[in-house]
């Protein structure tokens, strides 16, 4: 069995030694596939920690290097790349390529960035500005090449080297996972993170690709620099990833009214769905990662039907209300629910995605998943976490304690806090420096005392988030430095790996105030890095934003912020540098905890086992897995039982016809001659469950007097023989909900001419089947389950959208809950000494609709666990099921089952 772990990027790269190349670091050792290179010297950026001779007042920041390219990692965890290594803290190249293939050492990209609109590709304006490029009024760069690059590229040494982009939290996790023996034989599949089409054709990129595949594991997707830089630069970073981080595109600098880039997007997931389908063989498993590759689930579900798949998203997961303003947002969601689980970082997100894809697919949302036409699909929360055996060998190193040596002589009395992140709107970087700079207005007893070192990976555009970050920084400088010290230590490009970890390790506070994050494993490693092995215990303290994924973990013993409220994280300040030191450890010592609970290989490991355990059960449901019922067996089973129940459905099970919201006048006679040839058994109880009214069921089953019924799907009960219901739920409870509830369809009823609210004892319908625009009624349904399902959630009470209508009932009285009590009856009626005993050893439920399901669940249990000698579940639907048997011959052949064991009496 092998595993594919589908990522945009490899953790491998490929870097090129080309003729003439000045010597840079190891990249400039000429290397062949096979050959060891002599490392050499690396060659760093200019330092931020200098030795204290070295102090100079810093100017503000200016643009003229941009040391991060497109490719650098957006889940706050720092890579690692061994020293030596062309990847590690290179200089900055100098191309002018705005996107995409800017390092002197990889091929430059021949895609226009960004991409031409449809408007152009579908009318003579694209003609004509191919006419205008050739006479030199615009042309690209991409097609003022000369071959001459080409074939430099194709013919130059290479060598594979670790890879600075992609998801670091998910190498470091598998690494951990096959380290400690959780993860046997795995692939990556992926790209390698730099324009491929100078290499198109060559023998060069054929051996790339072998030597990555039969050296390192992985499987190169080969994507035109076109569609990967549609792909990327534009619809991932223009549209989904603000999106996901709650910024709506009806900002006026929003991409997302340009659907130019969607097929770019599609392109390329394309691409990797071909790839895995064409390696990927009986019982291997394929699990794909994050919002890059939405589409894939879905593009390798339809080749493969019966593959075994995973998706986890990264980045946060937006409410319906953002969600929905995507264009292709139907698209988006039907490709990940290709997947059998779906894994989302915290619970907020698994919500939000449940949410959606009820208001937007109309689908049922579950606590577990959602239920599909034809499937289940679970969803599950699951935080990924560091690797605490790696960053403690990292930790170990000369050159971390090196750095920390000097940072200490350079900050000596100082109270230190320190952060980093990207320099984009969604981290916070400018209200975490307004709320520092409001801490110093406030509190000038910590001035001389404090200093902030905010390590910024400055985007590849110039923005005015950079502008007003600057004009922060030497705002807050120019008010309290002086030549021996400056407030604010502000870096516009990253630190080498060994001074990242020296920094967290002596600081006295980690901020973070993001905006929105998916999860910030920077703070992980700030809570291990301060557990004293390495220096002085600092236990130092975690200002954290609440709107990162990372603070539903903690329990309330970090500092939760609010990015917006400057005051109260001005506050956070004082308090983390002003706090105790019992406290301090106290807080820190759970923090740890958490972390050390929470560590990637757990993350990894934990879905996979979730994924296995899914998958069999989705497999096991599934109608074509599940044995059509044998009546040889059921007439063993029934003659060999001596008490026996029955609990059967009414509508589509005991008759074909009638809908809840239409009066039935009467059932049909064979049902009811079936059902009193059944009660002539005094061996046998039988109950009738439905979502009806319990005085339409009394009109229905008059002339069964020992018939037992369950009415509005187990809200009501009559017990055999009794002439009195039982009214099981909470009638204030009821009572309570409705009132709220129906505010809201009469909301909805009123924007939809021809729909009309049925009320019930213990339930709410809103009908829209008669609507006069059945269309716009199905969005309004939608969104009015939606609604319901956010508002009345603790209210114990949930909407389900159905065919042509939406059913609102409580949560706790099901059929379920009834069959239950129906159990426990039972049992009570036995004599006092055989209360240990089962009240019944034949146990047959027979459905075809969702609330049944969990009725066969519950039936099934009992069976399993040996409560029950013999437990029969049939289902009549097409839909997956928990019954253990189907039944393909409808409502005719449950009722000549029933008489072919009535007729055994």
């Amino acid at each position: 069995m092998t595993v594919f772990i589908a990522s945009l990027f490899l953790p491998k790269t490929i870097h090129f030694t080309l003729p003439g190349t000045p010597p840079r670091g190891a990249a400039s050792e000429k290397k062949q596939p096979g050959k060891a290179a002599k490392p050499a010297p690396l060659e760093r950026q200019p330092s931020l920690f200098q030795p204290p001779q070295d102090i100079t007042p810093p100017v503000t920041p200016t643009d003229e290097k941009k040391p991060e390219h497109a490719f650098t990692n957006e889940n706050g965890l720092r890579v690692h790349i061994p020293p030596g290594e062309p990847g590690a803290l290179r200089a900055p190249a100098d191309r002018s390529s705005p996107t995409w293939g800017g390092r002197a050492d990889q091929p430059m990209s021949r895609a226009n960035s960004p991409p031409p609109p449809l408007l152009i590709e579908q009318s003579g304006l694209r003609a004509k500005a191919k006419e205008l490029g050739r006479r030199g009024v615009t042309q690209p760069r991409s097609l003022a090449r000369s071959d001459s690059h080409d074939r430099v590229f194709a013919h130059a040494d290479w060598k594979v080297v670790n890879a600075d982009q992609g998801n670091g939290g998910l190498r470091n996790a598998a690494e951990a996972a096959a380290r400690e023996g959780k993860l046997g034989e795995y692939q990556w599949v992926g790209t390698l993170g730099m324009p491929t089409d100078a290499l198109k054709g060559t023998q060069q990129l054929q051996d790339i690709q072998d030597t990555l595949a039969t050296e390192h594991d992985m499987l190169l997707v080969n994507c035109s620099d076109k569609d990967f830089d549609g792909h990327y630069s534009h619809f991932c970073k223009q549209i989904l990833w603000p999106v996901f981080h709650y910024q709506i595109p009806d900002n006026p600098k929003s991409k997302a009214y340009e659907d130019h880039s969607w097929k770019y997007y599609v392109n390329v997931n394309q691409s990797f769905a071909d790839k895995i389908v064409q390696h990927w063989r009986r019982g291997d498993v394929i699990w794909i990662h994050d919002y890059h590759l939405l589409l894939v689930p879905g593009m390798v579900r339809k080749k493969i039907p019966d593959a075994k798949i995973g998706f986890f998203l990264h980045v946060a997961f937006p409410s319906s209300e953002v969600f929905r303003c995507l264009a292709v947002r139907k698209q988006l969601l039907e490709g990940m629910l290709g997947a059998n689980l779906i894994g989302f970082q915290i619970h907020e997100y698994t919500r939000h995605f449940l949410q959606t894809c009820s208001r937007i697919l109309s689908a049922e949302a579950t606590p577990d998943g959602l239920q599909l036409e034809d499937r289940f699909v679970d969803v599950v929360n699951l935080p990924i976490g560091i690797d605490p055996v790696s960053l403690s060998a990292h930790r170990e190193e000369a050159e971390v304690k090196k750095w920390m040596d000097i940072m200490r002589d350079r900050y000596a009395g100082k109270k230190l806090i320190v952060a980093r992140d990207k320099l984009d709107h969604v981290r916070g970087v400018r209200q975490k420096l307004l709320s520092y700079e409001l801490f110093l207005n406030k509190n000038p007893e910590w001035r001389d005392n404090i200093v902030l070192i905010q390590v910024a990976l400055s985007t590849s555009e110039k923005s005015e988030l950079d502008a007003t970050v600057s004009d922060i920084v030497t705002r807050v400088n120019s008010s309290w430095a002086n030549l021996a010290y400056q407030p604010v230590v502000y870096l516009k490009q990253d630190i080498d790996y060994a001074q990242y970890l020296a920094l967290l390790s002596i600081a006295d506070a980690l901020m973070i105030t993001s905006q929105r994050e998916g999860m910030n494993l920077t703070s992980h490693e700030f809570l291990y890095c301060q557990d004293g092995k390495i220096s002085e215990k600092k236990h130092g303290s975690l200002i954290l934003s609440e709107f990162t994924g990372t603070s539903s973990l903690f329990g309330g013993n970090e500092l939760s912020v609010n990015p917006w409220d400057y005051r109260a994280c001005a506050e956070a300040i004082k308090k983390a540098l002003e706090m105790g030191d019992e406290e301090k450890e106290r807080r820190w010592s759970r923090l740890y905890e958490a972390v050390n609970h929470h560590t990637g290989s757990h993350w990894f490991t934990e879905f996979m086992s979730r994924l296995d355990r899914v998958y069999e059960e989705q497999h096991r449901r599934d109608t074509l897995s599940v044995p059509r019922l044998s009546m040889h067996t059921l007439v063993s089973q029934y003659t060999s039982s001596e008490r026996r129940l029955f609990i059967l459905d009414f509508e589509g099970t005991l008759v074909s016809w009638g809908p809840v919201n239409q009066i039935i006048p009467v059932s049909p006679q064979r049902t009811i001659d079936i059902l009193n040839d059944l009660l002539l058994d005094e061996r046998n109880t039988v109950y009738v469950m439905s979502g009806r009214r319990p005085e339409e069921l009394d009109r229905l089953f008059r002339r069964v007097p020992n018939l037992g019924l369950i009415a509005e799907n187990g809200c009501f009960l009559k017990d055999c023989g009794s002439p009195d219901w039982t009214e099981v739920a909470d009638s204030d409870q009821i009572r309570s909900w409705k009132e709220s509830v129906r505010n809201i369809l009469t909301y909805y009823l009123e924007r939809t001419p021809g729909a009309e609210i049925e009320d019930r004892r213990c339930s709410l319908i809103f009908h829209y089947k008669s609507a006069e625009d059945y269309e716009a009624a199905l969005r309004q349904a939608s969104d009015c389950a939606s609604h319901i399902n956010d508002a009345c959630e603790a209210q114990r009470v949930h909407a389900i959208p159905l065919d042509g209508c939406v059913l609102v009932e409580p949560i706790d009285w099901t059929k379920t809950t009834a069959a239950q009590k129906i159990f426990a009856d039972l049992r009570s009626s036995l004599a006092p000494d055989e209360h240990h005993k089962s009240p019944v050893d034949f146990l047959m439920v027979v459905g075809d609709g969702r609330e049944d399901e969990k009725v066969f669940k519950w039936a099934n249990i009992l069976g399993d666990e040996g409560t029950v000698k013999q437990v029969v579940t049939v289902s009549l639907g097409t839909r997956n099921t928990e019954a253990k048997t189907t039944m393909t011959q409808g409502v005719n052949g449950v009722l000549s089952a029933l008489q072919k064991l009535a007729s055994l009496a």
